[in-house]
């Protein structure tokens, strides 16, 4: 048996670390928790590549006495709790007293303190966990915090971290939300000697979220309040207009603490669930004020999730005041005609409205009042596959009237046996050309089984291998029409075809712009003025991390700041669609999905997000553009499905009609 022993304290501070100290945001959100319970009115957090190289956070909270500071890097030592029972009703953002000890053990750290009655400060250095240095130094009331090279002494765990760009996402998100967290402190943050963001701290929650998430989502808020007995909730709704494809902007705070809970996820939902198209999910900033006994916050090291002791009348509550708020609000989208549409001569002409906008959309309102003085908008796309075919005359049926007979009344089984032979009706067993016999009166039409010859009955795979969809088997296509707007039906010997326009169409488009990609063949289409889009610290990461290849596929993207990009150009291929929604939807894409840095896999989700500019359904089509969309379909490797496996055809035989209309029987 092997022998059982203590582990050394380097060790056990080593996996103490792995923990807590996940990356360098874990560092970030564990300093910057310590200065909001220190009562700090403002802090600074100041990161170099990506917080991995440095971090430094300043706040001006109470500080820590000099005789305190080295407890302070102790295993478990803490100024917040006294005993288990303070478990049961915290009040402070930090209590386990495994921070500073798990951070000081995997970087180079130092701490310059001072407290409000101290006459100078107490600088602290410390690599590893092994103090370096111990002073006093002349320093300002509050804290501020070092951090330098992170993990410098476990490689493997260093070797596992992201990107600087990425790394500084996640701090990017982390300090965003808590600026939510906590209107009333003043945040600071500063990039590689760029400021990123700043709050003044004086407490208006909705300023912090136009200066994060931009004007168009701060538009469209409504303010929030609901009380219970024991429970608060307060902050913003979006309207249901205002959606994503992911849980990205269900921002909500339980007694100012950011956490992730399935539970109130739920409930926020249930709330929206009238009001929002499935899959898709609401805005919000909601903080949820509980009393700190009914809340188990000592169920993860990163203090992410917590346990609620009332969780059903918690969810009942806020599921229910959401959806009674919700249904009091006017909810009809208000929709803005263009400027190339004139008011009529009986109306009185409506002056152009006057376009204000903060300095930050400077550029934004310059380009709007240019296309509303203009009169005209941005060259409006005409009809893609009008453009494409070129077709100018009416549709002139190639319907032959005088071949019909030997078209309906015949099966093939064998083309290259027909030229040989004289075409034999399978159902009949008459050779074509000869006289039949009439039948009877009471039998007008029905063929007995007795009376047919059929060896046995088609079979699907003769749809594979009679190979319909190719274009020598066009020629014997006779389209008959579109139902529903939506589904084209086409004759082909004894069959009918079914397509539905909008798979077909995505298909071809989905290839075109693939091969496009490959042969550097895309051309951008500029938009005037440009679509602006908020997005995530994540997205933000993502859009700069593959810049050249969103150029490669046609885009033009640039930073519009305050979390904002600017998208001056598009594929042509996609413009006159909603670029807004398909360019958010791409980012949702990439931010749920691996990309790995595979530029075939950014350019796949892009060119599959182009099914967006397909024809839809409900969407009436002439005879030239589906003969048009037929014969591009047939020039694909595969044109049965859709990128999204869905089919684009279906067949159904003569001999399957005829049993249903009892004809055989």
């Amino acid at each position: 048996m092997a022998e059982i022993h203590v582990l050394d304290d380097v060790t056990i501070d080593k996996i103490a670390a792995g923990e807590v100290v996940e990356r360098p945001a874990s560092v970030v959100k564990e300093l910057v928790e310590n200065a909001m319970d220190a009562g700090a009115h403002a802090v600074t957090v100041e990161i170099k590549e990506g917080g991995i190289e440095f971090i430094r956070v300043t706040d001006d909270g109470s500080g820590i006495e000099q005789n305190q500071l080295r407890n302070a890097f102790m295993r478990h030592a803490t100024s917040k709790i006294n005993s288990v029972v303070d478990l049961m009703s915290l009040r402070s953002m930090g209590f386990r007293g495994e921070a500073l000890s798990s951070i000081a053990a995997v970087a180079k750290v130092e701490i310059v303190t001072k407290t409000k009655d101290d006459m100078t400060g107490t600088r602290l250095c410390l690599e590893g966990a092994k103090e370096t240095s111990f002073e006093e130094v002349g320093a300002p009331d509050g804290t501020t915090f070092i951090v330098r090279n992170l993990f410098f002494n476990t490689p493997v765990r260093r070797k596992f971290l992201k990107t600087a760009m990425t790394e500084g996402s996640y701090i990017t998100d982390l300090l965003e939300h808590l600026a939510l967290s906590r209107p009333e402190i003043s945040f600071k943050y500063v990039i590689n000697g760029q400021t990123k963001f700043y709050t003044n701290g004086d407490g208006d929650l909705k300023a912090i979220i136009y200066r994060i998430f931009g004007r168009d989502i701060a538009n469209e808020l409504i303010e929030f309040q609901a009380v219970d007995e024991e429970i608060t909730l307060k902050g913003f709704l979006g309207r249901p207009t205002l959606n994503r494809a992911n849980r990205n902007f269900e921002n909500y705070f339980v007694n100012h603490r950011y956490i992730k809970s399935k539970v109130i996820s739920k409930a926020i939902e249930e709330g929206y669930q009238s009001y929002m198209m499935q899959h898709r999910y609401p805005f919000c900033v909601i903080h949820i004020t509980v009393p700190p006994e009914s809340v188990d916050v000592n169920v993860h090291p990163t203090k992410m999730e917590v346990r609620f002791s009332n969780q059903n009348s918690l969810y009942k509550l806020i599921a229910e005041n959401i959806a009674d708020f919700l249904s009091h609000q006017e909810m009809i989208p208000e929709a803005t005609l263009g400027p190339d549409i004139k008011a009529s001569k009986k109306e009185k002409s409506i002056p152009k409205p006057k376009i204000e906008a903060p300095e930050p959309f400077e550029k934004e309102r310059r380009f709007a009042e240019q296309a509303s003085a203009s009169g005209h908008p941005p060259n409006v796309s005409p009809n893609i596959l009008k453009e494409e075919n070129g077709y100018n005359k009416p549709y002139e049926s190639s319907y032959d009237t005088k071949n019909t007979v030997n078209q309906q009344n015949a099966f093939f089984v064998d083309n290259r046996e027909s030229k040989k032979q004289p075409s034999q009706n399978v159902m009949t067993g008459k050779i074509l050309g000869t006289p039949a016999k009439e039948p009877e009166p009471k039998n007008l039409g029905v063929i007995k089984n007795k009376d047919h010859i059929i060896v046995e009955k088609p079979e699907q795979l003769n749809f594979f291998d009679e190979k319909i969809l190719t274009k020598e088997a066009k020629q014997e296509y006779r389209i008959i029409g579109q139902v529903f707007d939506t589904y084209w039906i086409i004759e082909y010997r004894d069959k009918m075809l079914m397509i539905d326009q909008h798979a077909a169409h995505e298909k071809v488009k989905y290839e075109q712009i693939l091969t496009k990609v490959e042969h550097n063949e895309i051309y951008t289409q500029t938009l005037t003025p440009p679509v602006v889009i908020s997005v995530t610290p994540k997205e933000a990461a993502l859009i700069h991390s593959y810049e050249q290849y969103f150029k490669e596929l046609g885009f033009e993207i640039e930073d519009f700041g305050m979390n904002a990009y600017a998208v001056r150009g598009v594929p042509i291929d996609l413009f006159g669609h909603d670029i807004k929604e398909l360019f958010e939807e791409i980012l949702t894409q990439m931010s749920e999905s691996p990309v790995r840095g595979v530029p075939q896999i950014i350019r796949e989700k892009i060119a599959s997000m182009a099914c967006k500019a397909a024809v839809k359904g409900r969407h009436s089509m002439t005879y030239e553009e589906a003969d048009k969309l037929i014969e591009q379909l047939l020039e694909l490797d595969n044109p049965y499905n859709c990128p999204h496996g869905r089919p684009t055809i279906i067949s159904m035989s003569k001999y399957e009609i005829e049993k249903k209309f009892k004809r055989i029987i």
